[in-house]
């Protein structure tokens, strides 16, 4: 119990700290160079990882050193219906369990059965991989990153009592091509120009103020963006006219100018539909074209006009398809749906994904726009709110997301919070840290 109360307050402040670049560990390792710590598993095997449950409870606690000099501490702990055997490396005077290379052994309770074995590969107790038990002859491979499963159920042709003993490595070996390396090993320096535009973003900020349907318009004049009238009193800028600040700074520089607002207002994609029509009638789709097209001028500003198609700057393709499910005592699967045109997907997913995108596309910045279904006679989709999500990693490998929206910065944790049920659109902007708005 005191293993997972520690987990579940550090989910807490590991979202919310997602937003602050800040170390919360010394950097980690990448996962080949995790020292090994097969030998110090061997020589516990019987009186910890095979002895009856009753007696492991009663063992105590010891200190490790490997002969690296990192230290271990070797724990048995009762949770639920499950004895845990930890293997906690240390990490800044602590010993929490999920510092890069800790190692878990879960036994059933009742009948001493094995569960699973989980490994954090980095230190954050939402990325690990897990071991689970398949027949009496193989074992199966679960990935785990920011609480989505990417690889689950995938089957290893080695026994389960083998891994008790087995370097680590030469575990990971035996799922070949199949096991998600880059996840768990992120390369700092690809981030730099991203986390130098974060930093000038958020130098900018304090010269901004929130005006409901404000924007700048392609002259530098505070415009209201359904009038285009100029403003008057404190000018500013909403959601929407935000994040055409943001990417004018971004493009600017390039093209020397600032963006029209009238072709930022027209459909991005043709509507065919009686149902689309109905949409536009009561402008619920403007949030969705808004970033769609601030994308494609993007795209053809940064890339070339061929590349400015939505299936090129709309993120369409997810990496996993189940999320961990921490809402009741006990953690569970959940599915988790894919891309739904012209809504996008489920917010509850959106950390994980923004993740898997910082490692599989480093140098991107995500518009985000913001729907819900709205409640009457034919199932509309209500397009509400605009944000600019800028997903990278720390200098010292820790992910980090930065939310800008309505003329401030906020948080990951706040931005979700605020949209239950919601669908997020994302579309993609590159950014080389540069920015000048």
């Amino acid at each position: 119990m005191a293993l997972y109360n520690t987990i579940i307050k550090f989910i807490v402040l590991h979202i919310c700290l997602l937003t602050f670049s800040f170390p919360l560990f010394s950097a980690d390792v990448a996962v080949a160079s995790i020292e090994d710590d097969s030998a110090l598993r061997v020589s516990i095997r019987d009186s910890w990882l095979t002895k009856n449950l009753s007696e492991v409870l009663r063992n105590r606690s010891f200190i490790h050193t490997l002969p690296g000099g990192i230290s271990v501490q070797v724990r048995a702990e009762r949770r639920d219906n499950e004895v845990l055997v930890i293997l906690a490396r240390e990490r800044n005077g602590v010993y929490t369990g999920w510092a890069q290379g800790s190692w878990i052994y879960f036994r059933n309770l009742n009948t001493g059965a094995p569960e699973r074995i989980r490994i954090f590969l980095r230190s954050d107790p939402m990325a690990y991989v897990q071991f689970r038990p398949l027949g009496n002859d193989k074992t199966q491979l679960d990935v785990v990153v920011q609480g989505a499963y990417i690889v689950r159920g995938l089957p290893l042709g080695l026994p389960f009592n083998r891994l008790l003993s087995l370097p680590v490595e030469e575990v990971l070996a035996a799922a070949g091509g199949r096991f998600p390396r880059r996840y768990f090993d992120p390369d700092p320096q690809m981030y730099r120009d991203v986390r130098a535009f974060v930093g000038k973003v958020r130098s900018a900020l304090p010269s901004l103020t929130f005006r409901d349907d404000g924007v700048l318009d392609e002259n530098n004049r505070y415009v209201f963006i359904e009038t285009l009238e100029g403003q008057t009193g404190t000018p500013g800028l909403n959601c929407s006219g935000f994040a055409k600040w943001i990417v004018d700074g971004v493009l600017r520089p390039v093209t020397g100018r600032r963006l029209d607002i009238g072709a930022l207002k027209v459909p991005a994609s043709p509507r065919t539909s009686s149902l689309a029509a109905n949409y536009e009638d009561q402008d619920a789709l403007f949030g969705l074209d808004w970033t769609r097209n601030l994308a494609l001028e993007a795209a053809r500003a940064l890339r070339s006009p061929s590349f400015a198609t939505l299936e090129n700057v709309e993120v369409r393709q997810g990496t996993f398809a189940a999320l961990v499910d921490r809402r009741g005592e006990r953690a569970a699967v959940r599915n988790y749906p894919a891309f739904l045109l012209n809504a996008g997907f489920s917010i509850e997913g959106l950390q994980p994904l923004l993740y898997t995108l910082a490692v599989n596309e480093p140098g991107y910045l995500y518009l985000a726009a913001v729907s819900r279904e709205r409640a009457s006679a034919l199932p509309l989709r209500q397009y509400y709110h605009v944000a600019v999500l800028v997903p990278y990693f720390s200098e010292y490998g820790v992910f980090q997301v930065a939310v800008f929206e309505s003329a401030e910065e906020t948080n990951l944790a706040g931005f979700i919070g605020r949209h239950p049920r919601g669908m997020v659109n994302l579309v993609r902007i590159p950014v080389e840290g540069i920015f000048d708005p």
